[in-house]
């Protein structure tokens, strides 16, 4: 197999200097609890607290790359307010336009207890009423914040906030729609879909969701187990049943075009992203990715990736950093889906191996790992 075609750590950032935001998004950060002596939730005496959040592990993954990346949420002006900034601070992260709500509102939490084969990983969310579930319109000024971004990002998991809670409004989307209207021309929109059925029914993300994908988003990041469930999408060969059912086998090239095929003349979009996961045992996971844009440029992994877990969470908001860079980093259509998908890769075989949800890694590190995978001539495992 040819050399890789590019090096990540020679590309030059300069154009992002000096500017604004590259990279915004918004969502809500969460205190995970994880027993620190290995016994049950409900028997730990010694909790490990560490921060958890989809677009909070995207931008500081994305800054750590050297993109100015910035984060906006509602959290209280209290110890674990300030430990979300501070914590984004220091991996570069633009945190200027936080709102701060009163001191005595509860920010999100996650209760997580890691398994092992056969127990299952089991996790409870603490998310109703939370400060980030009230980020609505009026709060942010998405005029200056985006003035210079490139790239606008949001997850269906923050949507789903205000539905958890029980409230009227849906603030989160009503200030994803003040932002949509402030942004810049050229600014590219992405979206996660990031079903949660712990937030919503499918029903409920199905309404708020579809306006926002068909009018609005450019990039779309999913799996295809959600898109059967929410919108009957079969991949080919495979219907929407036998995906929902995981009755199906190893997905060829043809099914995946065939799914995002669908997606674009469906929701209109630029971009596809796909994330599919093998999960063998607890322990051991294999990764693979593919995109297509909407003139037909499609690019999947050369091979399936491996993975012995440490900690699976915030792994596939690391792919979609890695993605992004790609995107905002090269100018050619096929090459920014190639690039993607092999930094995403790479980035989320790395994080997965690290203990918590943040993505403390290099592009030395993104850069070996690629360079590996790519001119290896690893085999495509069948599922």
């Amino acid at each position: 197999m040819a050399g890789l075609p590019f090096d990540i750590l020679k590309d030059d950032l300069s154009a992002f200097r000096g500017r604004g935001p590259a990279f915004v998004t918004f969502g809500e950060v969460m205190v995970r609890d994880t027993p620190a002596d290995k016994e049950r939730l409900e028997r730990t005496r010694l909790v490990h607290l560490s921060m958890a959040g989809s677009e909070y592990t995207l931008a500081m993954a994305l800054s750590r790359f050297g993109i100015p990346s910035a984060y906006i949420t509602r959290v209280p002006d209290n110890p674990y307010g300030w430990a979300v900034r501070d914590i984004a601070r220091a991996q570069g992260i633009n945190t200027d336009y936080f709102v701060w709500a009163p001191k005595v509102e509860p920010i999100g939490r996650y209760l997580y207890e890691l398994g092992r084969t056969p127990r299952r990983t089991t996790g409870w969310y603490q998310r109703m009423y939370s400060a980030a579930s009230k980020l609505g319109p009026g709060m942010v000024n998405w005029k200056e914040v985006l003035k210079d971004c490139r790239l606008f990002h949001s997850s269906g998991i923050t949507f789903g906030l205000s539905t958890h809670s029980g409230y009227e409004r849906n603030y989160c989307l009503e200030a994803l729609y003040e932002a949509l209207e402030a942004k810049p021309k050229d600014c590219l929109v992405g979206l996660d879909y990031n079903y949660r059925s712990t937030l919503w029914s499918k029903e409920q993300a199905v309404e708020a969701m579809t306006p926002i994908l068909r009018d609005h988003v450019d990039v779309l990041i999913t799996t295809i187990e959600d898109m059967a469930q929410l919108y009957g999408l079969g991949a080919g060969q495979y219907s929407a049943e036998d995906i929902i059912k995981g009755e199906f086998g190893h997905i060829e090239d043809s099914d995946l075009k065939a799914f995002m095929a669908e997606i674009h003349e469906r929701f209109n979009t630029k971009i596809v992203g796909v994330t599919i996961r093998y999960p063998d045992s607890f322990e051991e996971h294999r990764w693979e990715s593919a995109a297509m844009d909407a003139e037909g440029n499609f690019y999947r992994s050369p091979s399936v990736s491996r993975i012995v877990l440490w900690d699976r969470l915030g792994g596939g908001d690391t792919w979609n950093a890695g993605f992004y860079y790609g995107l905002l980093t090269e100018e050619d259509p096929a090459k920014r889906l190639q690039k993607g998908v092999l930094v995403g890769d790479a980035a989320t075989c790395l994080k997965q191996t690290l203990m918590f949800d943040l993505p403390i890694i290099t592009k030395a590190e993104v850069q070996a790992r690629m360079k590996a995978t790519f001119e290896g001539g690893g085999k495509r495992t069948v599922r």
